[in-house]
């Protein structure tokens, strides 16, 4: 099996004459709980670091040492947050691009292009590429990818020390077995999206029923009864 080159896009804007590039990804746009957190990194131009890929595929440790590691070499880094109630008012799609512009605009240093995991950010007035699963295809991304991560992974432990019972520290947020049940059992507290289910059904005070339970429900066919 052949190994990607991390590099390629970097490479190839380089050859075009251009040296400052920020990767941008984001992390958290699934959770019931929390910000989306997204990060713009720009690395030194060339630069390598062995084992550095999409940060969901290493483990904390290692994503902690890559995190102090990037934040050490790299020209600049900028984080973007945006938090449930702007998720909750134009939805989580649009609040992940405001989090990423917030991060771009955030950098000490103005890159002259843009590489950026999936997401096209119409409003930016940066040359950009977007990168369908980006953080393990490029250098930058899966930097900004560690970045992102790691970030919002100590946000969430942080609220797991005030709340230890819904057990932030272990999902993140993200709707768990344990997260869902852990919610129903000691209700909401702030920081929920309230637009996501089953918070949603839960503030209405309405049964929430989950896509297997909908599949199943759907399938099930009530059989006629028959005269004997």
């Amino acid at each position: 099996m052949i190994e990607q080159d991390l590099l390629a896009y970097e490479k190839e804007l380089n050859m075009k004459g251009v040296e400052l590039i920020a990767g941008v990804d984001e992390v958290g746009r699934g959770p019931l709980f929390g910000p989306v957190v997204t990060a713009a990194v720009i690395l030194p131009k060339g630069y390598k670091l062995d084992g550095l890929t999409d940060s969901k595929k290493l483990t904390s440790r290692k994503r902690d040492s890559f995190y102090d590691i990037i934040m050490k070499d790299a020209v600049s880094v900028s984080i973007g947050i945006k938090g449930p109630e702007v998720i909750d008012e134009v939805n989580i799609y649009e609040a992940t691009k405001l989090a990423m512009m917030e991060a771009i605009e955030g950098l000490d240093v103005r890159p002259e292009h843009v590489l950026i995991d999936a997401m096209k950010l119409e409003k930016l007035d940066i040359p950009s590429t977007s990168i369908i699963k980006g953080d393990a295809k490029s250098e930058s991304i899966a930097a900004a990818s560690v970045i992102a991560k790691v970030t919002r992974d100590r946000m969430m432990d942080e609220v797991a020390l005030k709340y230890p019972e819904y057990g932030f520290d272990s999902h993140k947020g993200y709707p768990t077995k344990g997260h869902v049940e852990a919610l129903y059992k000691y209700g909401l507290i702030d920081g929920y999206r309230k637009t996501f289910e089953p918070v949603k059904s839960i503030i209405n005070g309405s049964v929430y029923y989950g896509k297997k339970e909908k599949k199943a429900r759907k399938r099930k066919v009530e059989r006629p009864k028959v005269d004997a």
